[in-house]
């Protein structure tokens, strides 16, 4: 499993609730966080290298990218590269949200990246028609939580700023559309209040990532869970032990830096 950071680890909370005895690699490119305003070539570049080194030296049975952006702009080259591994990717619950509406008034958050990108057109064409759909970039929420701040008096500014638009418009419900969003979902709820419903893909993720893992032997593992970073990993640890709740003995640097963007 790979993301820009540490976001995806929401992905991973869910996963290990499904399947508590897999073993995961979970890679954070920290070092070239947030992709959400990086080319989509050097995000295909940085998503080939993590893929790359998952698939070998890791063996992995199965690659969760576990970041909106990355899946924009890579997983149809991952699968195209990798044909032999089973590669799951993300997308903004358009489907659900659209389906969960009362007012007919849809909000998503989401990285100018994610938004700007085809495979979200696409979504937005195939479960919107009807639905007012209410797009808002949200720079600076992915280093927030980066950085370990969930629900502090910068959090709080900038999620006033980008879901009061949408509240003013009607908005019901909310697409956290990053992987790094879900951790800031009481903040958000407190401030949207409990009649806005907050939508986002992680669990659905960990299902298809059962499935596409499926049959005997699926969740034999050990249950343990391996963390690299690109960046500061003493930082990423103290990060993902307050993200996971529980304690992290050690976050490995990742082994070689190929991009060179």
């Amino acid at each position: 499993m790979f993301d820009s950071g540490l976001g995806g680890l929401s992905v991973l909370r869910d996963l290990i609730r499904l399947m508590p005895g897999a073993d995961v690699v979970y890679v954070a490119d920290s070092a070239h966080v947030p992709y959400g305003t990086k080319p989509p070539a050097f995000i295909r570049e940085r998503s080939l290298a993590i893929a790359r080194f998952l698939a070998a030296p890791q063996h992995a049975r199965g690659i969760v990218v576990a970041c909106n952006t990355a899946t924009t702009h890579a997983v149809a080259t991952l699968r195209k590269t990798f044909p032999s591994i089973p590669i799951v990717g993300m997308e903004p619950a358009l489907k659900p949200a659209a389906a969960a509406t009362r007012s007919g008034v849809v909000g998503v958050l989401a990285t100018p990246a994610t938004l700007d990108g085809e495979r979200f057109a696409d979504l937005a064409e195939r479960y919107t028609d009807g639905i007012e759909l209410l797009t808002q970039p949200s720079p600076g929420l992915v280093e927030c939580v980066e950085s370990g701040d969930i629900s502090g008096p910068e959090v709080e500014r900038l999620l006033r700023l980008y879901t009061g638009p949408m509240l003013a418009r009607g908005a019901d419900t909310i697409v956290l559309g990053c992987t790094h969003y879900p951790f800031l979902r009481d903040t958000i709820q407190r401030l949207v209040g409990p009649h806005v419903a907050l939508v986002d893909t992680g669990a659905a993720v960990a299902r298809q990532t059962a499935r596409v893992l499926g049959g005997p032997g699926r969740d034999a593992g050990t249950g343990r869970l391996t963390y690299y970073s690109s960046g500061d990993v003493d930082a990423a640890r103290r990060v993902i032990e307050l993200l996971m709740g529980q304690a992290v003995d050690q976050v490995l640097p990742l082994p070689y830096e190929p991009c060179h963007s």
